[in-house]
């Protein structure tokens, strides 16, 4: 049986782009029927179109990923479904963005070991990376709502919705999950979270 390529590419919510992702997978020549994308969150590997993909490797396929941050964000997570796909599966895994990681090269015991620190530098490096934004945000939150500073006005129709600046930024952060709904809340300047979670409902209806 033939070994296959596949590949794999994430964003955090339906407004960003895969369109770098997308083109650096057809550069490698991998078919798009074995390119498989998430739009969702990277906190765990509850993804659908990741499930089916890992559910079809076998052993000595290869997997493709952009970058470390892509596969997932928990840095323990990620090594352990490096793990679960190199060791358990046999599969191979390529990440673009670093060459090194490339488990179909030095596949002798320091070659190995030489990938999986790599691997375990770079997952860490992307986790503290990403507490730093989270404490980075909240402390400018903090700040400027000390300071009196009002976030947005009331929009109160979907097409007011869609055209205030403030809403569509807070709301492309709260659906990455890079803001909670509270923060959003404070952001906006509104007293009440359901007002919110209504504006949000408002704003996702089919017209």
């Amino acid at each position: 049986m033939n070994n296959k390529t596949f590949a794999y590419g994430r964003v955090s919510s339906n407004d960003q782009n895969l369109l770098r992702q997308l083109e650096a997978f057809s550069k490698l020549g991998i078919d798009n029927k074995n390119v498989y994308v998430d739009k969702q969150s990277g906190k765990d590997f509850e993804r659908e179109q990741y499930k089916l993909l890992k559910s079809i490797l076998r052993e000595n396929d290869l997997l493709v990923v952009k970058s470390i941050d892509r596969l997932g964000r928990d840095y323990n997570m990620i090594i352990e479904e490096w793990r679960d796909i190199t060791k358990n599966i046999k599969a191979d895994i390529y990440v673009i963005d670093m060459p090194l990681l490339d488990t179909r090269k030095n596949k002798d015991l320091l070659g190995t070991f030489i990938s999986d620190l790599v691997l375990q530098i770079l997952s860490y490096v992307a986790n503290q990376e990403r507490n730093f934004i989270k404490v980075r945000q909240r402390e400018g939150i903090d700040i400027a709502l000390k300071n009196g500073v009002k976030f947005g006005r009331t929009p109160k129709t979907k097409e007011e919705l869609e055209e205030d600046i403030h809403f569509l930024k807070y709301y492309s952060q709260w659906k990455s999950k890079q803001i909670t709904l509270v923060e959003m809340q404070k952001l906006l300047g509104v007293k009440s979270r359901t007002t919110v979670y209504n504006w949000i409902k408002l704003f996702e209806e089919k017209k």
